[in-house]
């Protein structure tokens, strides 16, 4: 009789156990790529201005805007604790800025930004930015989450890829290797200052206490069509609340490599929603992962 109470109270706990840790499963947070902060009516120039504002204000650097194609501009922020976390982890420089983007839709203006916590899984950081996102909808505000319809827990982020023998967040494009730090930087500078490959520069930050230097980089398209920034975005960004803080393209100097994420990886994990096939799909776009690399390349002078 003792021995079966004893089996009796194991196998209750075991039971108990794996409810629970379904429970835990079940209620695992999904997150979602993008936050839409405000819908603003006026002058696209000016909301523009009073966001980059809004965000000095709070303590954010404004490391660079542009305007990829008529109606939007997209900005990059950063701070010192968006560059400490990001120094602590291998290619953590992709997390050194948060994207903000700023759309004009009809007779609105959308102000929208890339959303701290999921970024940092997508990126492998080590830290969830929550307190930069809270920072940031205390700033510019929220009205909800958007980018994909059900979300996708912190766990697959952190080892995301669309399909099975597509890449993955360390299977980047290896653009260059060079003697040194300096140089490495060096080279692509020089590359965004002729616009080789139908490139253009909208900002650079560099990551104390580790050998990255993250650029954020325009892809015209006047080169490589497919690679264009407008190519792309208008054949899959089609939805009425715009990614436009999708953009720009981030290109990491890694210590002496210089690398940039995979566009299998970097604009799936951007639009996780989009379907392989069919209108507005990752096929209508199919040119576009290996018009980026050849940019990219020419831009180091590959």
């Amino acid at each position: 009789m003792k021995m079966r109470k004893t089996m009796l109270r194991v196998l209750l706990a075991v039971v108990g156990a794996f409810w629970m840790a379904s429970g835990s499963v079940q209620a695992a947070e999904k997150l979602k790529p993008f936050v839409l902060a405000a819908e603003e009516s006026g002058d696209l120039a000016t909301v523009v201005e009073s966001v980059k504002g809004k965000l000095s204000a709070a303590g954010f650097e404004i490391a660079g805007d542009y305007a990829p194609y008529p109606g939007a501009r997209a900005i990059a922020i950063t701070s010192s604790a968006l560059k400490e976390v990001a120094a602590k982890s291998k290619r953590g420089g992709f997390g050194a800025v948060i994207r903000v983007g700023v759309t004009q839709v009809g007779d609105k203006i959308q102000v929208a930004y890339a959303n701290p916590p999921y970024w940092a899984a997508a990126f492998r950081l080590k830290g969830d930015l929550r307190d930069v996102a809270e920072k940031l909808a205390s700033t510019l505000g929220k009205i909800r989450d958007f980018g994909s319809k059900k979300g996708l827990t912190e766990k697959k982020l952190r080892k995301y890829h669309y399909k099975v023998m597509m890449p993955y967040f360390d299977d980047p494009y290896e653009l260059g290797e060079f003697g040194s730090h300096d140089e490495a930087v060096a080279k692509v500078e020089e590359g965004l200052s002729k616009g080789a490959g139908g490139t253009g520069k909208v900002y650079r930050v560099d990551i104390p206490g580790a050998d990255m230097t993250l650029f954020g980089v325009a892809l015209s398209g006047a080169k490589h069509e497919c690679s264009g920034d407008k190519y792309i975005m208008d054949y899959i960004d089609f939805s009425d609340t715009k990614h436009t803080p999708h953009l720009p393209y981030g290109v990491l100097v890694d210590g002496k490599e210089v690398v940039a994420l995979h566009a299998k990886f970097r604009i799936a994990i951007s639009f996780p929603d989009l379907s392989m096939m069919g209108k507005n799909s990752f096929m209508s776009i199919m040119c576009a992962p290996g018009a980026i690399e050849e940019a990219l390349e020419e831009m180091v002078g590959k």
